[in-house]
């Protein structure tokens, strides 16, 4: 389930992604050969206009063809060259170059807004702001380490705590606080605990064995805890703390990647922290658990950062696209197209090994836990 849930939000983020480019290119005048969903081999395929609109049997997102985007003879000097990409003016070449970050950032925007209407968690040390609709917040796992004694006894993240006793009598609701949960723990020793708790609106009871050294010196069971409530805002303040978030979330993962490209030049890169498709799988999986607006949530801060990622001046990417535009506008010359293509192509390559080296770490940690 898990990757169903990731392959329809990538095919979301890639097709905004893909849409930015084709209508910016349809509105400039610049021929669009293809709109694609999925990848070929093509299912099926309708043309309107000029435009082919086609459905590929791979689902793993969207692609544009785009008139003289890969320069050659026939977009550069042929009978239709006047509505090539190639030929048209530096400021909407890269308009349209743009236009897929624009959209990936627009669509995080709206997913973020969507997410704060519906009703998004939050706890209860979170400033809330004016004119917000709160419900009571609950005590909640937010975390479970592994090999814990919660792990081992089947506690899962976002199960809301109800009551716990030393015996299994939990008829009566505790409202208890994470500091008044750690010190029920911790005074009770080594001694068998039994715990209540909500997951997706059903009880059921559990009962676990506290062990010193999990996080301290300390009896514990191995959970990370906070007071959780549903917050929504109306649809005017929804919009501008979602515009806010986006801002927010931009500038933290752009820094993030700075810092962990400065980090890489210098050799001391962490790549444990970096996920790739398998990582990202897991944390989906983690996020649908605490419901909806979560996975609203996580879905936007992943196209903040395939926008991030796509606009860094690397080649393959749009962003290495903007930057040979931009060595034109400057030298007033083109790129050779034999070179552009070349290293557009290395680049592509550069980052399927990558993607293939994160793969393969995030299954190994997947594998020694």
């Amino acid at each position: 389930m898990n990757i169903i849930i990731f392959i329809v939000i990538l095919a979301i983020l890639i097709l905004a992604h893909e849409f930015g480019h084709f209508i910016v290119a349809k509105k400039s005048g610049i021929r669009v050969d293809e709109f694609g969903i999925g990848f070929p081999p093509k299912i099926w395929g309708k043309k309107f206009g000029e435009t082919e609109y086609t459905i590929n049997a791979l689902p793993f997102g969207g692609f544009v063809k785009i008139f003289g985007e890969t320069p050659d003879e026939e977009s550069i000097s042929g009978s239709t060259s006047s509505r090539s990409f190639v030929n048209q003016p530096k400021l909407i070449q890269v308009a349209v170059l743009s236009a897929g970050v624009f959209f990936n950032l627009l669509l995080a925007w709206f997913l973020l807004s969507s997410s704060l209407m519906l009703g998004t968690t939050f706890s209860s040390s979170s400033p809330l702001p004016n004119g917000v609709w709160t419900e009571k917040p609950v005590l909640t796992i937010i975390e479970v380490l592994k090999k814990s004694p919660a792990e081992k006894s089947g506690i899962n993240i976002g199960d809301k705590i109800i009551s716990y006793s030393e015996s299994t009598d939990l008829s009566v609701s505790t409202n208890s606080t994470p500091e008044q949960f750690q010190n029920f723990i911790a005074t009770h020793g080594t001694h068998p605990v039994s715990i209540l708790v909500d997951r997706g609106g059903s009880k059921k009871t559990i009962t676990m064995t506290p062990v010193v050294g999990v996080t301290g010196n300390k009896p514990a069971i191995g959970i990370g805890m906070d007071m959780v409530g549903t917050m929504r805002l109306p649809f005017t303040l929804a919009v501008v703390e979602g515009a806010k978030f986006t801002a927010l979330y931009t500038s933290e993962t752009f820094k993030g990647i700075m810092g962990l490209l400065s980090a890489s030049v210098r050799g001391k890169a962490n790549m444990s922290e970096v996920s790739g498709p398998v990582g990202i799988v897991k944390i989906v999986g983690e996020a649908s658990k605490l419901g909806f607006e979560r996975l609203l949530t996580l879905t936007a801060i992943i196209s903040i950062n395939l926008a991030v990622v796509n606009i860094l001046p690397i080649p393959a990417l749009d962003g290495g696209r903007v930057f040979f535009v931009l060595i034109e506008a400057v030298k007033r010359s083109p790129i050779k197209p034999k070179f552009a293509n070349a290293v557009n192509t290395i680049g592509f390559f550069v980052l399927i090994a990558l993607i293939i080296i994160i793969t393969f770490s995030d299954i190994w940690k997947i594998i020694v836990g």
